[in-house]
C-alpha cells in the first residue's frame, strides 16, 4: 500500500486511537479540536484507506496463562516462490503464532510463539512446526523478561506531515491572482 497523506488532524486521531482506542468520538473529537461529526467522518476516511486496519483489546499474556514467549528462526529448504506460499499459509493455521516474519540474513522467517510453558512449547515444535514441508532449520530464544511492548507506531510530529498545499497566490499575466476559493479580489 502508498504511503497515505496525512494531515496534522489525522495524525492527532491515530495518535490518541492508537492509546485509547475506546475513547467516544464525542471525546476524540474534543481531543483533536474538531467537532464530532467532522472527526467521525475522518476516522471511518482512516478506516476505509486502511491506515486504520483494526481495533483489538490487549491482553496481558501471563494473566491468561501464556506466560512463555519464545522467538524462533525458521530456515527453509529452498527460498523459492511455492515453498514461501506454502510456509505462510502453515503457520497461519497455529494460533501459538502471534506474529511472523520474512526476514533477509541466516535465516528465512521470524516467528514469535507463545504457550503457557516448556512442555507446549515442546508439543508446539514436534507436531506442528516440524511437521510443516519444508523447513531445514529451526532455532529457538527464550524472552526472560520483556523490556518494551508499545504498540503505539512512532508517528511524525503533526507539524511535518501537513500534505503540501497548492500556494495561495497563482502568477497570471505576471500579476499575481488570489485563489478563488481563499480569497475573492486581485492583490495588487
Amino acid at each position: 500500500m502508498p504511503r497515505a497523506s496525512l494531515d496534522r488532524i489525522d495524525l492527532n486521531i491515530l495518535r490518541e486511537l492508537q492509546h485509547n482506542a475506546r475513547l467516544s468520538n464525542v471525546e476524540l473529537a474534543k481531543r483533536v479540536n474538531l467537532s464530532p461529526s467532522p472527526c467521525l467522518a475522518r476516522v471511518r476516511a482512516l478506516e476505509g484507506r486502511g491506515v486504520i486496519s483494526r481495533y483489538v483489546a490487549l491482553v496481558d499474556p501471563v494473566a491468561v496463562g501464556l506466560g512463555l514467549s519464545v522467538f524462533i528462526q525458521v530456515s527453509l529448504e529452498r527460498q523459492a516462490e511455492k515453498p514461501l506460499e506454502q510456509f505462510q499459509s502453515a503457520v497461519s493455521r497455529f494460533p501459538e503464532i502471534v506474529e511472523c516474519y520474512l526476514m533477509t540474513g541466516d535465516s528465512d522467517y521470524l516467528l514469535r510463539v507463545v504457550v503457557p510453558d516448556v512442555q507446549s512449547l515442546e508439543k508446539f515444535m514436534l507436531n506442528g512446526l516440524t511437521k510443516i514441508s519444508g523447513v531445514a532449520n529451526i532455532r529457538s530464544s527464550f524472552a526472560l523478561k520483556q523490556v518494551k511492548y508499545d504498540t503505539a507506531l512512532p508517528l511524525p510530529p503533526a507539524d511535518q506531515a501537513l500534505p503540501r498545499k497548492e500556494p495561495l497566490f497563482t502568477k497570471m499575466d505576471s500579476k499575481p491572482v488570489a485563489r478563488r476559493d481563499k480569497l475573492t479580489r486581485r492583490v495588487p
